[in-house]
């Protein structure tokens, strides 16, 4: 074996290069290092293991080039000598699960089509919250790529891609993922993910990866065997010890990440990043890590726009202010203020995490021209003052959704926003976060009113799974209504199969719902077609309420071009008099209907006349939008 010092694009890892495979760890611990190449993935029996000794160098790392290995070679280290051995932490594939060896993948083998693909654009995001495995009935890259075509035809801009990183088991969400480099198996081959990117570019759909770096999986991490450095004592999260970003060794660590975040942005053509759980990155030195991160996803795509977005329950508006201003240089954060709102409004419960939430008008004209709720008042269910001012940020910079992965899955039965809500209010909720100047995110099948659930699924082994199924029962707990025996006996399995099958859509749903799914496709069509929905802006929208239940929404564009929408939670009312100066058309103009939430189209049960001279007639359940048109001349 050679140990030549190569050239590599990434510090760790297995990388093909001009007279065979070099390969990097990084292992501060040990004193030896060795390849255990065990054949290929292509072989059909197992070769006898050969090993091969990598050349320490300096901080920890050890290298070298091994001529023989090539595509497909299956490979572990040896440490010290000692058995087991050990899969590569900077594993770029993991054929048989996160225990098995590590396999030798060529980047370079795929042709892509995507060299004038520009990436994502300000304007115009639409994103879709997308779980692989669920997705469709087969669960792969393959078959989710041929749902692409429907879903740029729907308006779709930007899939939002759950975690796809290598996790144990058959069926997960990936938030448990222990190879953050290899792709998992489960999903198909490395190539099909680069042909659904490919595919997707080629329709004019971005394509973004949910990636966990506040934690690792129970089960399947073996970092700790290479350096117990990965981790420290010194900030602790709900999932145990934080990474270690700014304590001893932390530079290599800060490198394994940093990599990461360039190598799906270089060798996958992902369009950006949604980095989940940020308020447990813990980072006390300067430049935070996030920013890090920040600036190797935009030097990793140089000639193409990319997008990053955080989710912070601590809601830090910091993230998404420029580096060079003190922040990280982000690009958007997940709005669960206007999720937990809607949510109170549409079901009427506010217990546990949505007790600072009344679902009130005033709420969502806030949380429309402002973005979060809190932003530093006093928040009872975290007993302490929550968030930072947003007051200043574009509306875009804020993901709006009714439905996401978690918040399905905690209504306990997995429910749809529309199975606990009526259908008025859920034709209107959605046309408000749909038209709304931030960015709307719909969760898979939410277009179409899927009737499946979304429970929480992980399949672990017999003792983890008891623990882990423990856990989640006491998480619920703390919603009173799902606290009850007669709930908590019924809670779904994690670890059942059947569990994870129930959730795979099923799009024979877009016929059978077709109402629901009008709905969606027309109201996406307004918002990129319309000129005054299609341009979200930094005071373009303002609001007033109109009764306890409804409220006006008054959006600006150029000149004298408006919209008015009108929304109400409630039953039908008579506002008269009107004087809220919201309501008063342009000079010389009157109202005229473009749209209704109550359109028989849709399932609604019709649309009488708004504005007349003397009053206005505010239908209830629904959501009407204003447009003027130029007034009739007055009668003699």
């Amino acid at each position: 074996m050679e140990t030549l010092q190569l050239s590599r694009r990434l510090p760790i890892g297995a990388e093909i290069v001009e007279g065979g495979v070099h390969f990097r760890v990084w292992a501060p611990i040990a004193q030896t290092m060795e390849v255990v190449m065990e054949g290929s993935a292509f072989q059909e029996a197992e070769q006898s293991p050969q090993f091969f000794a990598l050349e320490r160098e300096e901080k920890g790392y050890f290298s070298g080039l091994i001529s023989h290995a090539q595509e497909g070679s299956l490979y572990r280290f040896r440490i010290d000598g000692k058995e087991p051995f050990y899969p590569d932490p900077a594993s770029r594939y993991q054929p048989k699960g996160p225990h098995g060896p590590s396999q030798v993948i060529d980047h370079k083998k795929f042709k892509w089509t995507d060299q004038h693909w520009k990436g994502v654009q300000l304007e115009g995001r639409v994103i879709y919250e997308m779980h692989i495995g669920t997705f469709t009935h087969q669960g792969t890259w393959t078959s989710a790529k041929r749902e692409l075509l429907e879903l740029a035809d729907l308006g779709i801009t930007v899939i939002e891609m759950m975690p796809v990183n290598e996790f144990p088991g058959r069926f997960g969400w990936g938030y448990d993922g222990v190879n953050i480099f290899a792709p998992t198996h489960l999903y198909g081959e490395t190539d099909e993910l680069r042909s659904f990117i490919d595919h997707a570019h080629a329709l004019g759909i971005a394509v973004i990866l949910d990636v966990v770096y506040n934690h690792f999986g129970p089960d399947g991490n073996y970092l700790s065997k290479f350096s117990p450095h990965y981790f420290t004592h010194k900030h602790v999260t709900e999932w145990g010890d934080a990474i270690n970003f700014d304590g001893p060794d932390s530079e290599e660590v800060r490198a394994f990440y940093i990599a990461n975040a360039g190598y799906w942005i270089e060798e996958y053509h992902f369009d950006g990043l949604r980095l989940d759980a940020t308020q447990s990155i813990f980072d006390d030195s300067t430049p935070h890590i996030l920013s890090e991160i920040s600036k190797q996803v935009r030097q990793s795509a140089p000639n193409r726009h990319t997008y990053i977005i955080a989710e912070n329950e601590s809601q830090l508006t910091k993230h998404v202010h420029p580096i060079e201003e003190g922040g990280y240089g982000l690009d958007g954060l997940w709005n669960d203020d206007f999720h937990h709102t809607a949510l109170v409004r549409l079901t009427g419960r506010n217990e546990a995490y949505y007790t600072d939430y009344l679902g009130t008008p005033q709420e969502f004209i806030s949380a429309i021209k402002y973005g979060y709720l809190y932003q530093g008042q006093w928040y009872r269910w975290h007993e302490k003052k929550r968030g930072t001012p947003s007051l200043h940020l574009n509306p875009s910079a804020f993901i709006n959704f009714i439905q996401n992965h978690d918040q399905v899955a905690n209504s306990a039965h997995g429910f749809r926003i529309q199975q606990i809500t009526d259908p008025g209010n859920f034709r209107a909720m959605t046309a408000l976060m749909l038209l709304a100047p931030g960015t709307p995110l719909l969760f898979q099948g939410q277009e179409f009113g899927a009737s499946t659930p979304f429970y929480y699924f992980a399949d672990h082994n017999e003792e983890l799974a008891e623990l882990i199924f423990q856990g989640r029962r006491e998480y619920f707990k703390q919603f009173a209504s799902i606290a009850t025996p007669e709930i908590q006996a019924s809670l779904p399995v994690p670890a059942d199969e059947e569990t994870f099958l129930k959730c795979k859509l099923n799009f024979t749903e877009r016929e059978s719902h077709s109402q629901t799914y009008a709905l969606h496709r027309d109201l996406l069509r307004i918002r990129r077609h319309d000129p005054v929905f299609n341009t979200p802006r930094l005071g373009g929208v303002d609001g007033a309420v109109l009764s306890p239940d409804a409220f006006v929404l008054r959006y600006f564009g150029d000149y004298e071009d408006v919209r008015l929408v009108i929304v109400n939670f409630g039953v039908d009312f008579i506002l008269s008099p009107s004087p809220e100066p919201l309501l008063a058309s342009p000079e010389g103009t009157d109202w005229e209907l473009l749209w209704s939430s109550e359109n028989s189209r849709y399932g609604g049960g019709g649309t009488p006349p708004v504005s007349t001279d003397n009053h206005w007639r505010i239908l209830g359940h629904a959501t009407l939008v204003l447009i003027p048109k130029k007034a009739e001349p007055a009668h003699a």
